[in-house]
This record gives structure tokens, C-alpha cells and sequence, in this order.
């Protein structure tokens, strides 16, 4: 227990100094970007100018900035965005972030299931024509944008046949062409990683113990190749669930999704330092806590690892 405990203290410790690298990185940088948030306020005197600049700290040397902002950060306070005057940054992520949660986690979702049973499939009738008709859905997935796969989506479901929306968000129905369109890539990567790990262990010794023992092809597959496959897999989708939980930019703009990726680009262009901050600090902590939970997770794959304080140690 007590190791548990240090082990547990010094993966938080890691996280914490990894976020504040990563707030520290970010807020030199862009205050680097060319132009300010107030560059366009053509009508606007120097004085009322100087006036905004002082309101929003940024009059101030930017060694100051960083520490007074860092202060307010640790009390849960991520500012005011310049580009909706009066609008606190935490309040206008928490409208934006239950469009782009939601469609991250339903592209995650059907993503890995899709991909999943295809691996499988693949493995199974591995060099068949099966096979080949899998491996060629995995190469689209990876190698066309998602971009594309959204507007023949479009196209298709919504132009020709005209039975789901081809954009808004109101309800569930249109979520599913965008969905559908996030999911490629997770469901190509499950396909291409379940069906390599799943022909390595069908050719290894447990396997053939299991068939020996007169379990069926299907049942050897899921009950015993399919765990073992599922190790790297889960490896794989920690960064990428995080990624399209986050919003992808792209996507929400063109099925008008009120998301966060849609605020992101909007925040970069108008130079919103807070907006930029808050989103950067949110995305960064929720891929350090998905990748930290990985490793929990192999444990519950495979009983045989033991996750101390970040290793992993055979039984």
C-alpha cells in the first residue's frame, strides 16, 4: 500500500510539472503571434486603446503577465476572452465543450467497435479476399483527410437521399454524419493494429493449447487472441480519444458544430490570449490524465502487468 501511495504521489507530481511546462511554453508563445487583440479597432483612439490595454494587463511587462495570470490560474480563474467582451473563459468553454465531448466520445465508440470486429475478421481469413477488401478500408481511413469523408458524407446522406441533416446541431440526428466522419480514423487504426496483433498470437502456443482443448476458432479468437491484441490498441486510442474529444477543427466548422475547435481557430485569428490559454490547458490536462489511465488500464487487459508508478513489472 505504501508503495502504491509514492508511486501515486510521483505520477501527480510528473503531471503537474508537465502541465505547468506546457502553460509556461504556451503562454511566451503566443504572445509572440503577430498583431494584439485589439490590432482591428480601427476606430478606436491611442488613448481608448491604452485605456483596453491596461484593463486587460497587457500594459504590463510580460514576465509580470505570466506570473499574475499563473496566480489567477491556480484559483481557477482563466480570464476574460477579448473576443466576447465580459465573458468569462471558463463559462464560454463549459457551453462549448458538451457538443465536442459528445461527438469524441461516440467517434471513439464506433470507431474502435468497427475496427475492432474488422481486425478480427482480418486475422481470421487472413490472405483472403476478406482480408484484402479490410486492409483497403484501413489505408482509405488513414490516408484520405476526414475533411473529404465529410463532404461525401454530405453528399450521400444528406443531398442524394436526404435522410439526415447535412449540418446544425439540434439533436441526435445530426450527430451522426459527423460522427460517422470522426470515426474513420479510430476504426482504421483498430483494424490495422487488431489484425497484426491478433495473426501473432493465433500462431502462438496458448492458442493452440486452447484449440486443443476443444474451444472453436471464433470462441479461441475472442476469449483468448483478442485480449492480448487489445494491449497496444489501448495504448493507441488514449492521445486519440483526447483529440476528438477536444474537437477536430475541420469538422465542426463544416457541419457547424458549436464546439470547441470551432472556438479555437476563431480564438487565433481575433489573438484571444485567454481563449487560447484556456483551451490549450484544458487539452493538455486531458490527454495527461488519459495517458496516465492507460496505464491502469493494462492491468485490467492483461493480469500478468503490475503498473508501478509508471513500469510495468511482469507477476
Amino acid at each position: 500500500m505504501k508503495q502504491f501511495c509514492l508511486a501515486l504521489i510521483k505520477k501527480l507530481a510528473i503531471m503537474f510539472i508537465t502541465l505547468w511546462i506546457i502553460i509556461t511554453a504556451t503562454f511566451f508563445l503566443i504572445h509572440l503571434l503577430p498583431g494584439s487583440p485589439y490590432v482591428n479597432q480601427q476606430k478606436l483612439s491611442p488613448a481608448q486603446l491604452e485605456i483596453l490595454y491596461r484593463q486587460a494587463g497587457l500594459d504590463k511587462p510580460i514576465y509580470q503577465q505570466y506570473f499574475i495570470y499563473l496566480g489567477n490560474v491556480l484559483q481557477g480563474d482563466f480570464g476574460t476572452s477579448f473576443q466576447f467582451k465580459n465573458q468569462p473563459v471558463a463559462k464560454l468553454l463549459v457551453n462549448r465543450i458538451g457538443p465536442s465531448v459528445q461527438l469524441g466520445v461516440q467517434a471513439i465508440v464506433v470507431g474502435t467497435l468497427a475496427g475492432v470486429i474488422l481486425g478480427v475478421i482480418s486475422a481470421m481469413y487472413r490472405n483472403t479476399f476478406a482480408d484484402s477488401i479490410v486492409s483497403v478500408i484501413a489505408i482509405l481511413g488513414r490516408s484520405i483527410p476526414n475533411f473529404v469523408f465529410a463532404v461525401v458524407l454530405q453528399y450521400i446522406f444528406a443531398v442524394k437521399l436526404g435522410i439526415l441533416p447535412i449540418a446544425m446541431w439540434k439533436n441526435f440526428s445530426y450527430t451522426i454524419l459527423p460522427t460517422l466522419t470522426l470515426a474513420m480514423s479510430p476504426m482504421a487504426n483498430a483494424a490495422r493494429f487488431i489484425r497484426t496483433e491478433m495473426v501473432e498470437s493465433l500462431n502462438s502456443d496458448y492458442i493452440e493449447l486452447a484449440r486443443a482443448k476443444g474451444f472453436g476458432p471464433w470462441q479461441t479468437a475472442f476469449r483468448h487472441a483478442l485480449r492480448n491484441s487489445l494491449i497496444p490498441l489501448i495504448t493507441l486510442l488514449g492521445p486519440m480519444s483526447v483529440s476528438l474529444m477536444t474537437g477536430s477543427l475541420v469538422i465542426e466548422n463544416i457541419y457547424a458544430v458549436p464546439g470547441i475547435g470551432e472556438q479555437f481557430v476563431k480564438s487565433i485569428i481575433t489573438n484571444d490570449y485567454p481563449t487560447i490559454m484556456a483551451i490549450t490547458i484544458l487539452y493538455s490536462a486531458m490527454l495527461i490524465v488519459i495517458i496516465s489511465a492507460v496505464d491502469l488500464l493494462y492491468g485490467l487487459v492483461d493480469p500478468r502487468i503490475r503498473v508501478t508508478g509508471g513500469e510495468k513489472v511482469g507477476k
